[in-house]
Protein backbone atom coordinates (compact mmCIF):
# COMPACT_ATOMS: atom_id res chain seq x y z
CA UNK A 1 0.00 0.00 0.00
CA UNK A 2 1.26 3.56 -0.53
CA UNK A 3 0.51 6.55 1.96
CA UNK A 4 -0.55 9.11 -0.94
CA UNK A 5 -3.21 6.21 -2.42
CA UNK A 6 -4.87 5.55 0.99
CA UNK A 7 -6.82 7.48 3.32
CA UNK A 8 -5.39 8.26 6.29
CA UNK A 9 -6.73 11.74 7.23
CA UNK A 10 -4.47 12.06 10.63
CA UNK A 11 -5.29 15.02 12.64
CA UNK A 12 -2.57 16.92 15.21
CA UNK A 13 -5.38 17.73 17.70
CA UNK A 14 -8.12 15.23 19.21
CA UNK A 15 -11.68 16.69 19.66
CA UNK A 16 -12.40 18.50 23.59
CA UNK A 17 -15.02 15.59 24.39
CA UNK A 18 -12.61 12.83 23.85
CA UNK A 19 -11.37 12.28 27.47
CA UNK A 20 -9.16 8.87 27.52
CA UNK A 21 -6.17 8.25 25.03
CA UNK A 22 -7.53 5.70 23.44
CA UNK A 23 -10.44 7.62 21.72
CA UNK A 24 -7.79 10.92 21.44
CA UNK A 25 -5.32 8.77 19.57
CA UNK A 26 -7.82 7.07 17.16
CA UNK A 27 -9.09 10.23 16.34
CA UNK A 28 -5.93 11.68 15.33
CA UNK A 29 -4.38 8.87 13.58
CA UNK A 30 -7.85 8.90 11.05
CA UNK A 31 -9.06 5.40 12.42
CA UNK A 32 -12.74 6.69 13.98
CA UNK A 33 -14.88 9.35 12.99
CA UNK A 34 -17.82 10.40 15.10
CA UNK A 35 -21.31 9.79 13.72
CA UNK A 36 -23.89 10.39 16.32
CA UNK A 37 -23.08 9.92 20.07
CA UNK A 38 -21.45 6.54 20.63
CA UNK A 39 -21.74 5.43 17.03
CA UNK A 40 -18.41 5.24 14.76
CA UNK A 41 -17.64 4.77 11.14
CA UNK A 42 -14.52 3.13 10.70
CA UNK A 43 -11.74 4.81 8.50
CA UNK A 44 -9.56 2.61 6.10
CA UNK A 45 -6.49 2.48 9.16
CA UNK A 46 -8.74 1.31 11.71
CA UNK A 47 -10.98 -1.12 9.95
CA UNK A 48 -7.89 -3.02 9.53
CA UNK A 49 -6.83 -3.27 12.80
CA UNK A 50 -10.39 -4.27 13.46
CA UNK A 51 -10.35 -6.53 11.13
CA UNK A 52 -6.78 -8.15 12.47
CA UNK A 53 -8.14 -8.18 16.14
CA UNK A 54 -11.59 -10.04 14.49
CA UNK A 55 -9.45 -12.57 12.55
CA UNK A 56 -7.29 -13.61 15.81
CA UNK A 57 -10.73 -14.36 17.81
CA UNK A 58 -12.31 -16.20 14.93
CA UNK A 59 -9.26 -18.39 15.17
CA UNK A 60 -8.87 -19.05 18.56
CA UNK A 61 -12.81 -20.24 18.45
CA UNK A 62 -12.36 -22.59 15.35
CA UNK A 63 -9.58 -24.00 17.24
CA UNK A 64 -11.91 -24.39 20.28
CA UNK A 65 -14.48 -26.04 18.04
CA UNK A 66 -17.00 -23.87 17.52
CA UNK A 67 -19.11 -23.44 15.00
CA UNK A 68 -19.56 -19.91 13.06
CA UNK A 69 -23.33 -18.57 11.89
CA UNK A 70 -24.41 -15.22 11.74
CA UNK A 71 -27.92 -14.52 13.31
CA UNK A 72 -29.49 -11.01 12.37
CA UNK A 73 -29.16 -7.85 13.71
CA UNK A 74 -32.89 -7.25 13.78
CA UNK A 75 -34.78 -9.69 15.80
CA UNK A 76 -38.34 -10.84 16.99
CA UNK A 77 -39.85 -9.71 20.09
CA UNK A 78 -42.12 -13.16 20.34
CA UNK A 79 -38.78 -15.20 21.41
CA UNK A 80 -37.71 -12.25 24.34
CA UNK A 81 -41.50 -12.26 25.09
CA UNK A 82 -41.23 -15.86 25.77
CA UNK A 83 -38.03 -16.21 28.06
CA UNK A 84 -39.41 -13.22 29.82
CA UNK A 85 -36.58 -10.84 29.32
CA UNK A 86 -38.69 -8.45 26.73
CA UNK A 87 -40.08 -6.51 29.52
CA UNK A 88 -36.89 -6.71 31.74
CA UNK A 89 -34.04 -6.15 29.75
CA UNK A 90 -34.45 -2.24 30.05
CA UNK A 91 -34.35 1.18 27.81
CA UNK A 92 -30.30 -0.05 26.32
CA UNK A 93 -32.20 -2.26 24.28
CA UNK A 94 -33.71 -0.19 21.20
CA UNK A 95 -36.98 -1.49 20.29
CA UNK A 96 -38.75 -1.25 16.50
CA UNK A 97 -42.23 -1.62 15.52
CA UNK A 98 -42.49 -3.00 11.68
CA UNK A 99 -44.79 -1.48 9.09
CA UNK A 100 -46.97 -4.75 10.49
CA UNK A 101 -47.07 -3.70 13.78
CA UNK A 102 -44.81 -6.23 14.88
CA UNK A 103 -42.61 -5.18 17.56
CA UNK A 104 -39.37 -5.78 16.83
CA UNK A 105 -35.61 -5.13 18.49
CA UNK A 106 -32.21 -4.50 17.68
CA UNK A 107 -30.42 -7.39 19.34
CA UNK A 108 -28.14 -6.46 22.76
CA UNK A 109 -27.52 -10.09 22.72
CA UNK A 110 -28.42 -13.35 20.66
CA UNK A 111 -29.57 -16.46 23.42
CA UNK A 112 -32.87 -16.51 22.39
CA UNK A 113 -32.06 -16.49 18.74
CA UNK A 114 -29.77 -18.76 19.30
CA UNK A 115 -31.30 -21.44 21.51
CA UNK A 116 -34.80 -21.02 19.20
CA UNK A 117 -31.70 -22.17 16.24
CA UNK A 118 -30.66 -25.17 18.19
CA UNK A 119 -33.74 -26.54 19.31
CA UNK A 120 -35.24 -26.56 15.66
CA UNK A 121 -32.77 -28.76 14.95
CA UNK A 122 -30.81 -30.71 17.67
CA UNK A 123 -33.28 -33.39 19.02
CA UNK A 124 -31.05 -36.09 20.20
CA UNK A 125 -27.80 -36.24 22.98
CA UNK A 126 -25.69 -37.72 20.06
CA UNK A 127 -25.21 -34.03 19.11
CA UNK A 128 -24.03 -33.35 22.14
CA UNK A 129 -21.51 -30.95 22.78
CA UNK A 130 -22.43 -28.12 20.61
CA UNK A 131 -21.47 -24.71 20.47
CA UNK A 132 -22.19 -21.98 18.24
CA UNK A 133 -20.75 -18.24 17.16
CA UNK A 134 -21.08 -15.45 15.36
CA UNK A 135 -19.41 -12.06 14.96
CA UNK A 136 -21.82 -9.00 14.62
CA UNK A 137 -22.59 -5.76 15.28
CA UNK A 138 -24.93 -4.69 18.36
CA UNK A 139 -26.51 -1.85 19.59
CA UNK A 140 -27.32 -1.30 23.18
CA UNK A 141 -29.11 2.89 24.19
CA UNK A 142 -26.29 3.53 26.71
CA UNK A 143 -27.37 6.42 29.12
CA UNK A 144 -24.06 8.23 28.29
CA UNK A 145 -21.93 6.70 25.32
CA UNK A 146 -18.42 7.88 26.16
CA UNK A 147 -15.05 6.86 26.08
CA UNK A 148 -14.88 6.60 22.35
CA UNK A 149 -15.30 2.61 21.11
CA UNK A 150 -14.81 2.02 24.43
CA UNK A 151 -17.99 2.34 25.45
CA UNK A 152 -20.20 3.06 21.90
CA UNK A 153 -23.81 2.28 21.68
CA UNK A 154 -23.00 0.39 18.31
CA UNK A 155 -19.82 -2.30 19.04
CA UNK A 156 -18.74 -5.48 16.98
CA UNK A 157 -18.93 -8.39 19.22
CA UNK A 158 -18.33 -12.37 19.38
CA UNK A 159 -20.44 -13.76 21.23
CA UNK A 160 -21.42 -17.61 21.61
CA UNK A 161 -23.25 -20.33 22.90
CA UNK A 162 -22.53 -24.41 24.06
CA UNK A 163 -24.94 -26.28 24.77
CA UNK A 164 -24.32 -29.74 26.37
CA UNK A 165 -26.04 -32.72 28.13
CA UNK A 166 -25.59 -32.07 31.93
CA UNK A 167 -23.52 -29.71 34.14
CA UNK A 168 -20.71 -31.91 34.13
CA UNK A 169 -19.94 -31.63 30.36
CA UNK A 170 -21.25 -28.00 29.97
CA UNK A 171 -18.53 -26.90 32.75
CA UNK A 172 -16.08 -28.99 30.66
CA UNK A 173 -17.38 -26.46 27.40
CA UNK A 174 -16.83 -23.65 29.83
CA UNK A 175 -12.89 -24.21 30.69
CA UNK A 176 -12.39 -24.79 26.91
CA UNK A 177 -13.59 -21.36 25.95
CA UNK A 178 -11.89 -20.11 29.35
CA UNK A 179 -8.90 -21.20 28.19
CA UNK A 180 -9.44 -20.00 24.29
CA UNK A 181 -9.96 -16.58 25.96
CA UNK A 182 -6.54 -16.20 27.69
CA UNK A 183 -4.85 -17.36 24.32
CA UNK A 184 -6.72 -15.16 22.11
CA UNK A 185 -5.50 -11.85 24.49
CA UNK A 186 -2.24 -13.08 24.78
CA UNK A 187 -1.77 -13.50 21.05
CA UNK A 188 -2.56 -9.35 20.81
CA UNK A 189 0.07 -8.76 23.10
CA UNK A 190 -2.20 -8.32 26.10
CA UNK A 191 -1.80 -9.99 29.79
CA UNK A 192 -5.17 -11.35 30.05
CA UNK A 193 -6.37 -10.95 34.25
CA UNK A 194 -9.32 -13.34 34.80
CA UNK A 195 -11.38 -12.97 37.63
CA UNK A 196 -14.87 -14.60 39.43
CA UNK A 197 -17.72 -12.45 38.38
CA UNK A 198 -21.65 -11.94 38.98
CA UNK A 199 -23.96 -13.27 36.44
CA UNK A 200 -26.35 -10.13 35.91
CA UNK A 201 -28.72 -9.99 33.58
CA UNK A 202 -27.32 -12.69 32.02
CA UNK A 203 -28.25 -15.37 34.82
CA UNK A 204 -26.66 -18.09 35.86
CA UNK A 205 -24.19 -19.84 38.44
CA UNK A 206 -20.88 -19.16 36.98
CA UNK A 207 -19.45 -16.48 35.35
CA UNK A 208 -15.71 -14.91 34.54
CA UNK A 209 -14.46 -11.69 33.80
CA UNK A 210 -11.56 -10.69 31.92
CA UNK A 211 -9.83 -7.86 32.12
CA UNK A 212 -6.31 -6.98 30.43
CA UNK A 213 -3.61 -4.34 31.87
CA UNK A 214 -3.18 -1.14 31.13
CA UNK A 215 -2.03 1.88 32.68
CA UNK A 216 -4.72 4.04 31.76
CA UNK A 217 -7.63 1.28 32.51
CA UNK A 218 -10.74 2.03 34.45
CA UNK A 219 -10.81 -0.61 36.93
CA UNK A 220 -8.37 -0.83 39.66
CA UNK A 221 -7.22 -4.61 40.09
CA UNK A 222 -5.53 -6.76 42.87
CA UNK A 223 -4.57 -10.13 41.88
CA UNK A 224 -1.67 -12.68 42.24
CA UNK A 225 1.55 -12.06 40.31
CA UNK A 226 1.50 -15.33 38.42
CA UNK A 227 -1.43 -14.55 36.59
CA UNK A 228 0.92 -12.22 34.58
CA UNK A 229 3.07 -15.49 33.73
CA UNK A 230 1.18 -17.83 31.57
CA UNK A 231 2.63 -20.38 29.12
CA UNK A 232 0.31 -19.80 26.16
CA UNK A 233 1.57 -23.18 25.49
CA UNK A 234 0.82 -24.89 28.44
CA UNK A 235 -2.67 -23.25 30.05
CA UNK A 236 -4.12 -25.06 33.03
CA UNK A 237 -7.18 -23.75 33.34
CA UNK A 238 -8.11 -24.96 36.14
CA UNK A 239 -5.29 -23.50 38.19
CA UNK A 240 -5.72 -20.32 36.51
CA UNK A 241 -9.19 -20.24 38.28
CA UNK A 242 -7.88 -20.66 41.99
CA UNK A 243 -5.74 -17.63 41.35
CA UNK A 244 -6.59 -14.25 43.60
CA UNK A 245 -8.26 -11.80 41.29
CA UNK A 246 -10.37 -8.85 42.89
CA UNK A 247 -11.49 -5.46 41.32
CA UNK A 248 -11.48 -2.63 43.83
CA UNK A 249 -14.86 -2.90 45.35
CA UNK A 250 -14.95 -6.55 45.69
CA UNK A 251 -10.86 -6.50 47.48
CA UNK A 252 -10.77 -6.73 51.22
CA UNK A 253 -7.47 -6.20 52.15
CA UNK A 254 -7.48 -7.88 55.82
CA UNK A 255 -9.53 -10.70 54.31
CA UNK A 256 -7.16 -11.46 51.08
CA UNK A 257 -6.13 -14.76 50.73
CA UNK A 258 -2.60 -14.49 49.66
CA UNK A 259 0.39 -13.15 50.67
CA UNK A 260 1.24 -9.40 50.30
CA UNK A 261 4.99 -10.27 48.30
CA UNK A 262 2.22 -12.23 46.17
CA UNK A 263 -0.36 -9.13 45.53
CA UNK A 264 -0.16 -6.96 42.33
CA UNK A 265 -2.05 -3.80 42.07
CA UNK A 266 -2.69 -3.06 38.39
CA UNK A 267 -5.37 -0.74 36.46
CA UNK A 268 -7.20 -2.88 34.06
CA UNK A 269 -9.76 -2.72 31.10
CA UNK A 270 -12.81 -5.21 31.15
CA UNK A 271 -12.71 -6.79 27.53
CA UNK A 272 -14.58 -10.53 27.71
CA UNK A 273 -17.05 -12.06 29.63
CA UNK A 274 -18.48 -15.59 30.10
CA UNK A 275 -21.14 -17.31 31.73
CA UNK A 276 -22.51 -20.92 32.75
CA UNK A 277 -26.18 -20.52 33.51
CA UNK A 278 -27.93 -23.84 33.44
CA UNK A 279 -31.37 -24.77 31.85
CA UNK A 280 -32.64 -20.86 32.48
CA UNK A 281 -33.18 -20.21 28.43
CA UNK A 282 -33.53 -24.03 27.40
CA UNK A 283 -36.47 -24.84 29.59
CA UNK A 284 -38.21 -21.43 28.54
CA UNK A 285 -37.52 -21.96 25.36
CA UNK A 286 -37.92 -25.99 24.92
CA UNK A 287 -34.19 -26.89 23.54
CA UNK A 288 -34.79 -30.06 25.07
CA UNK A 289 -32.89 -33.45 23.50
CA UNK A 290 -33.16 -37.20 23.55
CA UNK A 291 -30.79 -38.60 26.72
CA UNK A 292 -29.83 -42.03 26.05
CA UNK A 293 -32.88 -43.58 28.00
CA UNK A 294 -34.81 -42.06 25.45
CA UNK A 295 -36.30 -38.91 28.02
CA UNK A 296 -35.88 -35.78 26.98
CA UNK A 297 -34.26 -33.26 29.23
CA UNK A 298 -33.63 -29.79 28.71
CA UNK A 299 -29.59 -29.12 27.77
CA UNK A 300 -27.03 -27.35 29.56
CA UNK A 301 -26.26 -23.53 27.87
CA UNK A 302 -23.05 -21.47 28.20
CA UNK A 303 -22.65 -17.99 27.07
CA UNK A 304 -19.08 -16.11 25.69
CA UNK A 305 -18.60 -12.96 24.47
CA UNK A 306 -15.82 -10.94 23.31
CA UNK A 307 -15.80 -7.19 22.30
CA UNK A 308 -13.68 -6.83 19.69
CA UNK A 309 -14.37 -3.09 18.74
CA UNK A 310 -13.50 -2.37 21.99
CA UNK A 311 -10.34 -4.63 22.01
CA UNK A 312 -9.06 -1.75 19.66
CA UNK A 313 -9.36 0.68 22.26
CA UNK A 314 -8.08 -1.45 24.71
CA UNK A 315 -4.83 -2.25 23.18
CA UNK A 316 -4.22 1.05 22.34
CA UNK A 317 -4.71 1.85 26.22
CA UNK A 318 -1.90 -0.51 26.72
CA UNK A 319 0.04 0.66 24.08
CA UNK A 320 1.11 3.77 23.73
CA UNK A 321 3.48 6.83 24.46
CA UNK A 322 3.07 11.00 24.13
CA UNK A 323 3.90 10.74 20.13
CA UNK A 324 0.87 7.88 19.38
CA UNK A 325 0.20 4.67 19.20
CA UNK A 326 2.65 1.41 19.79
CA UNK A 327 1.04 -1.59 18.03
CA UNK A 328 1.75 -5.19 18.89
CA UNK A 329 2.94 -6.53 15.82
CA UNK A 330 0.19 -9.27 15.60
CA UNK A 331 -2.92 -6.31 15.41
CA UNK A 332 -0.85 -3.16 13.60
CA UNK A 333 -2.07 -2.14 10.30
CA UNK A 334 0.95 -2.43 8.73
CA UNK A 335 3.91 -4.64 9.87
CA UNK A 336 6.13 -2.06 8.52
CA UNK A 337 6.52 1.51 7.31
CA UNK A 338 8.77 2.37 4.48
CA UNK A 339 9.46 6.84 5.07
CA UNK A 340 10.66 8.38 1.69
CA UNK A 341 12.42 11.36 3.14
CA UNK A 342 13.28 12.78 -0.42
CA UNK A 343 10.41 12.00 -2.97
CA UNK A 344 11.44 12.67 -6.77
CA UNK A 345 14.98 12.21 -5.49
CA UNK A 346 16.18 9.32 -7.71
CA UNK A 347 18.71 8.02 -5.01
CA UNK A 348 15.86 7.68 -2.49
CA UNK A 349 12.96 6.76 -5.05
CA UNK A 350 15.03 4.21 -6.25
CA UNK A 351 15.89 2.37 -2.88
CA UNK A 352 12.43 3.18 -1.63
CA UNK A 353 10.82 1.29 -4.37
CA UNK A 354 13.10 -2.03 -4.06
CA UNK A 355 12.63 -2.25 -0.56
CA UNK A 356 8.74 -1.98 -0.87
CA UNK A 357 8.74 -4.77 -3.63
CA UNK A 358 11.12 -6.82 -2.19
CA UNK A 359 8.43 -6.68 1.04
CA UNK A 360 5.37 -7.00 -0.15
CA UNK A 361 6.79 -9.94 -2.60
CA UNK A 362 7.67 -11.35 0.92
CA UNK A 363 3.78 -11.39 2.23
CA UNK A 364 5.07 -8.08 4.50
CA UNK A 365 2.02 -5.77 5.45
CA UNK A 366 4.31 -2.78 4.22
CA UNK A 367 3.47 0.70 3.48
CA UNK A 368 5.04 3.50 1.63
CA UNK A 369 5.02 6.70 2.69
CA UNK A 370 5.82 8.62 -0.58
CA UNK A 371 3.89 11.89 0.27
CA UNK A 372 5.34 15.20 -0.77
CA UNK A 373 5.28 16.45 2.71
CA UNK A 374 7.67 17.69 5.35
CA UNK A 375 9.88 15.76 6.84
CA UNK A 376 8.57 16.23 10.13
CA UNK A 377 4.63 15.45 9.75
CA UNK A 378 6.32 12.03 7.79
CA UNK A 379 8.10 11.23 11.12
CA UNK A 380 5.16 12.62 13.32
CA UNK A 381 2.48 10.35 11.50
CA UNK A 382 4.30 7.06 10.96
CA UNK A 383 4.36 7.35 15.46
CA UNK A 384 0.74 8.24 15.77
CA UNK A 385 -0.22 5.33 13.40
CA UNK A 386 1.77 3.21 15.49
CA UNK A 387 3.96 1.14 13.01
CA UNK A 388 6.03 -1.43 14.91
CA UNK A 389 8.80 -1.00 12.26
CA UNK A 390 10.33 1.76 10.44
CA UNK A 391 12.61 2.07 7.61
CA UNK A 392 13.78 5.69 7.28
CA UNK A 393 15.32 6.92 3.66
CA UNK A 394 17.09 9.62 3.93
CA UNK A 395 19.68 10.99 1.22
CA UNK A 396 22.41 11.72 3.67
CA UNK A 397 22.67 8.00 5.15
CA UNK A 398 22.18 6.50 1.70
CA UNK A 399 25.48 8.40 0.60
CA UNK A 400 26.68 7.00 3.66
CA UNK A 401 25.97 3.50 3.35
CA UNK A 402 23.12 3.29 5.93
CA UNK A 403 19.78 2.82 6.51
CA UNK A 404 17.92 4.26 9.24
CA UNK A 405 15.62 1.70 11.26
CA UNK A 406 13.28 2.22 14.01
CA UNK A 407 11.45 -0.16 16.64
CA UNK A 408 8.56 2.09 17.54
CA UNK A 409 7.47 -0.96 20.20
CA UNK A 410 10.82 0.65 22.11
CA UNK A 411 11.51 3.63 20.50
CA UNK A 412 15.23 2.69 19.57
CA UNK A 413 16.81 3.82 16.37
CA UNK A 414 19.68 2.03 14.64
CA UNK A 415 22.10 2.61 11.23
CA UNK A 416 21.90 -0.70 9.18
CA UNK A 417 24.50 -0.79 6.18
CA UNK A 418 22.40 -1.01 3.13
CA UNK A 419 23.85 -5.01 2.11
CA UNK A 420 22.16 -6.03 5.62
CA UNK A 421 18.87 -4.27 5.86
CA UNK A 422 16.56 -7.01 4.27
CA UNK A 423 18.34 -9.51 6.33
CA UNK A 424 17.58 -7.49 9.58
CA UNK A 425 14.11 -6.68 9.02
CA UNK A 426 13.04 -10.16 8.11
CA UNK A 427 14.51 -11.43 11.48
CA UNK A 428 12.59 -8.50 13.47
CA UNK A 429 9.76 -9.56 11.85
CA UNK A 430 9.87 -12.99 12.11
CA UNK A 431 11.07 -13.56 15.89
Amino acid sequence: MRYSNFFIPTVKNAPNDAEIISHKLMIRAGMIKQSSAGIYSWLPLGLRVLKKIEQIVREEQDKAGANELLMPTIQSADLWIKSGRYNDYGKEMLRITDRGGREMLYGPTNEELVTDIFQSYVKSYKDLPLNLYHIQWKFRDEVRPRFGVMRGREFLMKDNYSFDLNEEEAKKSYNKMFKSYIKTFLRMGLTPISLRAETGPIGGSLSHEFQILAKTGESKLYYDKELENVDPENIDTKELQTYYAAVDDQHDEKKCPIKKENLKISKGIEVGHIFYFGTKYSEKLEAYVQDAKGKNIPVHMGSYGIGISRLVGAVIEAYHDDKGIKWPLSVAPFSLSIINLMPDDHDCDTKSEEYYEFFMNKNIEVILDDRNCSIGKKLSDNDLIGIPFQLIVGKRDLNEGFIEFKNRLNDQNTKIPLDKVKEHLLLELNK
